[in-house]
């Protein structure tokens, strides 16, 4: 029997009476009253949460009354609104921090405060649709949540006038949570349901009983039963569900029947993720076993599993998931063959996801424009939110210019005529792609500011009718006279607009060869001074730390003479005589070409710096260092190198069979490589990197791992190449090294982007993005896809259920499934949002051998049927469970 869970917005009730909470720190929690009092603050009684005004975050809407005899049906932070009669777009702007999670809280209770029953308004995110607020009921509370990773600093919640209705708000909250819960792909996570599922009353719970203040409403269905506990469950884990909830949970009444969670109220095409959080809280006989698998529409994704006593274990989606071909949403708690007693839950969390697609205008240009609007006194009761977007609410007096799924800019501001005082303010600087600024008409004084000048990208100023004084900036005149800026500055009569405006003053006029000869010897100085420093840095060049052996040694101080023999350093002319004056090119890249070249009879790559920028001599230096110290055969060998005055190169031995990606996209001609080569391939480049990972002391991590880094010799062997990104750790128990982020777009680990934190971890996360090119032969980042980035497209694929849709149609269905399905799995768990639940390196290798042995054995006529027995099976799936779609 099924039960379902439909799509509606208040099965929360924080607003009813029944409502269970205790005393805890509210640090992180932002809770505005929204329309009272500007000097409200309060603790609510029966939740003990601390709320204050909202008038300090936004500056519209007027606060309104509920109708008195309401006020004791509901708590307190519902007795007011702010009604937002004027304007089309209000919004509260708050100031947090970039990379932090919130969950954030909007009530709404109409409360007869206006006698209008019915209104309907939209609320924004941003620039985005969060949803549709539709108040048929005035004493029916709405509540809508969100969990949202922030962007940048600034959040702003929106409530838009679509029709003739008024919006309003009741209340806004937002609670902090950990940074490693609830990590999505990409988009924000909208409440659908959280269920305190067995639960034994009708209890809501809530802050104090949450430490994150989630609300926790009870279900009980048909065909369940309850049992609960009265000791403590652990719920030391990062989800930390409230222990009451973890107390009871439901089972089927009939042991043998599986335990059906139907979504409803969907239509087929949101994508959602989910999270059980489970506990044994019976007491097991010696004989007696609870295990069971989680699936959703007919395929496993969890288990088997056995809940481990009165101890939380929270199992998640990493990838979003949707309905199958048949629009389903069906998630089924099965028992095991092993099991004496039937599945459990405890609670449960479900979240549409909200891709929020629309990017804001970026965070500089943003903060220029409020400056600009606080330095001002503006009351514009449009200037409220994102200045550009959504384009139809753009801030009156502001173009912006759009391209795509970029970040909007702002290339027009036009403040003609809005009665502006003061100076003109240097905030205006921020707008770095500014093309027209028109301040005219207004009461401007004080002088012209030399930083209009400097702002290259402006073709149009307009400072006419104002007061302002003084000589107008030479470089500004001198742009205005070559035409590359339209100046108007008539209209004010204190401006002087030449060369003339200076005044002659003779009677200093002897000071003028004084400071002139002072000026010549100044330069005459600086001149010899920055030669000396110049010929110091020159002569002080930093110079590379490496020894000879094994890769597993750490650096020492050396001289670039005391390497190797077979990593000798060469001469220029050395280097012009063996790549044959540098003939044939064999590629290009970041760093710089790559030649073909002849050195002692054997074919080699020679690979040019491209100019003497510091951050490429510290790439080649990195390279160098890194490969005269680690050897193994799955990394490329470098040969040696030339470190002669700005000729920099790099000698390494001959791939003849290009690069990885050359193959798949068929620059490379025709040819197709099998199923067998790519797992081959993918498990030559895996055990390279699992070498720098485990195999160097101290550890490496590579930083670019991607196909075209991925090179093939004669033999088609894998060899990982490039390595001037590569990072050393620190010897010691550092667990991640705080570096700026570097990679390459689509490959980058997003969790390393968010936090500047660099592990092994990110590697593997590359390295999955690899694997999933190698099986699908599709673009990392294609804009027309239904999802964009691989990872999200191959998630949404295996929510169908059809792997023929992932693989490459060049192999024609010439694989094993069974090895396709592993392989695919391993690169989805490698690309966890969350770097701790990602494989190692030495998993993967296991993994891709595995596979790799199945196609062998196809393609040899002598297939594997059950020749693993049930304790290697077992082992396998506990791998993959573990990882995908993980649990804590």
């Amino acid at each position: 029997m099924a039960f379902s869970l439909c799509l509606v917005f208040l099965p929360l009730g924080i607003l009813s009476a029944s409502l269970l909470c205790l005393a805890q720190d509210q640090s992180g929690f932002i809770s505005l009253d929204c329309g009272s009092p500007k000097e409200t603050s309060y603790r609510e009684k029966t939740t003990n949460i601390s709320y204050i005004s909202d008038a300090n975050f936004i500056d519209t809407g007027i606060g309104r009354s509920i109708r008195a005899e309401y006020r004791t049906q509901f708590q307190q932070q519902t007795w007011y609104v702010r009604s937002f009669p004027q304007g089309t777009r209000s919004c509260y702007s708050l100031n947090l921090t970039a990379g932090d999670e919130y969950l954030i809280r909007a009530s709404f209770l109409q409360g007869d405060y206006d006698n209008n029953t019915t209104p309907r308004f939209d609320l924004h995110l941003g620039p985005n649709l969060w949803t549709t607020v539709s108040i048929t009921n005035s004493t029916t509370p709405s509540i809508f949540e969100m969990i949202h990773l922030l962007k940048s600093d600034h959040l702003h919640v929106c409530l838009v006038k679509t029709g003739a209705s008024t919006p309003f708000i009741s209340a806004l909250e937002l609670r902090k949570l950990k940074n490693t819960t609830y990590l999505t792909q990409s988009g924000s996570l909208q409440t659908f349901i959280r269920a305190d599922v067995g639960s034994t009353s009708d209890l809501v719970l809530r802050y104090g009983i949450d430490v994150f203040d989630r609300i926790w409403t009870p279900f009980n269905f048909q065909n369940w039963t309850q049992i609960s506990t009265n000791k403590t469950v652990s719920i030391d884990n990062d989800y930390q569900p409230p222990e009451i909830t973890m107390r009871t949970a439901s089972i089927p009444i009939d042991p043998m029947a599986p335990m059906n969670i139907t979504l409803t109220g969907l239509n087929g095409t949101e994508l959602f993720y989910v999270f059980m959080h489970i506990a044994e809280i019976q007491e097991l006989g010696s004989n007696e076993t609870r295990e069971f698998t989680i699936e959703y529409n007919g395929r496993r994704l969890y288990g088997p599993f056995r809940p481990i006593a009165l101890t939380t274990t929270s199992v998640f989606t990493p990838f979003s998931v949707g309905a199958d071909a048949n629009g389903q949403y069906l998630f089924t708690l099965r028992r095991t063959g092993n099991s004496t007693l039937p599945p459990l839950l405890n609670a449960m969390e479900v979240y549409l996801v909200n891709l929020l697609p629309q990017e804001g205008t970026g965070e500089q240009e943003v903060d220029a424009m409020v400056q600009t609007k606080l330095g001002y006194g503006l009351n514009k009761i449009d200037w409220q939110g994102d200045p550009c977007v959504p384009q139809d609410y753009r801030w009156d007096g502001v173009a912006c210019s759009y391209s795509g799924n970029d970040p909007p800019i702002i290339t027009s501001l036009n403040l003609s005529g809005n009665g502006l005082t003061g100076k003109i303010l240097d905030s205006i600087t921020g707008l770095a792609n500014l093309e027209t600024l028109d301040l005219s008409n207004n009461n401007l004084s004080g002088s012209v500011p030399g930083f209009l000048a400097r702002m290259n990208t402006l073709k149009v100023i307009n400072l006419s009718g104002n007061n302002l004084n003084g000589s107008i900036p030479a470089s500004l005149l001198e742009k205005s006279q070559q035409g590359s800026i339209t100046l108007s500055v008539e209209g004010n009569p204190g401006l002087c607009s030449s060369s003339s405006c200076t005044p002659k003053k003779k009677k200093n006029s002897a000071v003028v060869p004084v400071v002139a000869s002072l000026v010549s010897i100044f330069v005459v100085v600086a001149g010899l001074v920055t030669f000396l420093i110049l010929k110091k840095k020159k002569k002080n060049k930093p110079e590379f730390s490496a020894v000879s052996g094994t890769g597993t040694t750490p650096l020492h101080s050396s001289s670039l003479h005391s390497y190797e023999s077979k990593n000798r350093r060469f001469t220029y002319s050395e280097v012009l005589k063996i790549s044959n004056n540098f003939e044939r090119i064999l590629g290009r890249g970041g760093f710089g070409i790559v030649y073909y070249g002849i050195l002692d009879n054997n074919p080699v790559a020679v690979k040019m710096l491209t100019g003497s920028s510091v951050q490429g001599y510290k790439q080649f230096k990195a390279e160098v260092e890194l490969l005269l110290r680690v050897h193994h055969k799955n990394l490329t060998s470098l040969v040696g190198y030339c470190d002669e005055n700005e000729k920099l190169s790099l000698i390494y031995e001959f791939m003849a069979n290009g690069d990885l990606n050359e193959h798949l996209s068929g620059k490379r001609g025709p040819s197709i490589l099998t199923w067998e080569g790519r797992l081959r391939i993918a498990a030559e480049s895996a055990q390279g990197l699992e070498y720098l990972h485990s195999g160097c002391k101290p550890q490496i991590v590579h930083r670019d791992v991607k196909t075209t880094n991925i090179l093939l010799n004669e033999k088609f062997e894998a060899k990982l190449a490039d390595f001037g990104l590569s990072r050393s750790f620190p010897l010691g128990n550092e667990t991640h090294v705080s570096t700026v982020v570097a990679g390459t777009p689509g490959y980058l680990d997003p969790e390393y982007y968010r936090t500047n934190w660099l592990t092994e971890k990110s590697d593997v996360f590359s390295f999955g993005v690899v694997l999933l090119e190698i099986i699908t032969n599709r673009p990392v980042i294609d804009q027309s896809r239904e999802r964009a980035h691989i990872g999200e497209w191959v998630g949404l694929m295996l929510t169908r259920g059809d792997i023929n849709s992932i693989v490459d149609q060049k192999l024609q269905g010439d694989f094993d499934q069974n090895s396709i399905w592993k392989a695919v799995e391993t690169a989805m768990a490698c690309l966890n949002p969350s770097s701790a639940r990602r494989p190692t390196m030495t998993q993967v290798v296991v993994e891709l051998n595995g596979c790799l042995s199945m196609e062998m054995a196809r393609n040899q006529g002598s297939r594997m049927t059950d020749s693993t027995n049930d304790s290697s099976i077992e082992l396998t799936m506990n791998y993959t469970t573990e990882l995908y779609p993980g649990a804590r």
